[in-house]
């Protein structure tokens, strides 16, 4: 009787969960680092910046978190949203510091992975590699191109 009821608990758990999303916030400023998009972490915990950086080597979305900078591949826009829309379905972020493994099936582990178009991280700069899951969902929904959920914890986002 225990073991249906904690089967039926993990089944309930892992089915799609509704969309808590709110309307896709826009981001205000260009996205240029004269007026970067200023934008909010999944929860709406935390304040950061993000532009691009069409002339670096890769180009790079560069990425403001207090004093600290993180850089991903320019391309992870546009190729996070095809995978989204080839995903078809809410995806949770999972979002983890590059010193911890993502959990399977999670954008940040689809971030990391070798199957992924740049065939491994998206992070440029190592030792801060990680929180593609935290910091990318919101500049695609401030874009217009993914809804995400802005939950205290386990949030997800889709393809619009």
């Amino acid at each position: 009787m225990a073991a249906a009821k904690a089967k039926a608990k993990t089944a309930a758990k892992t089915k799609a969960k509704p969309a808590t999303a709110k309307p896709a916030a826009k981001a205000s400023g260009n996205g240029t680092k004269a007026r970067p998009w200023k934008l909010k972490t999944p929860p709406g915990t935390s304040d950061y910046q993000m532009y691009r950086a069409d002339d670096a080597d890769p180009p790079a979305i560069v990425c403001v978190v207090g004093t600290t900078e993180l850089r991903y591949h320019a391309s992870a826009i546009e190729d996070l949203h095809a995978m989204l829309k080839r995903h078809g379905d809410w995806m949770p972020l999972g979002s983890a510091d590059e010193q911890k493994p993502a959990a399977e099936g999670t954008v940040e582990a689809w971030g990391r992975s070798p199957k992924n178009p740049v065939k491994g991280w998206y992070g440029l700069k190592k030792g801060l590699r990680g929180r593609f899951g935290m910091y990318m969902p919101p500049l695609l929904e401030a874009l217009g191109l993914a809804e995400v959920t802005h939950d205290a914890k386990n949030n997800r986002m889709r393809a619009l």
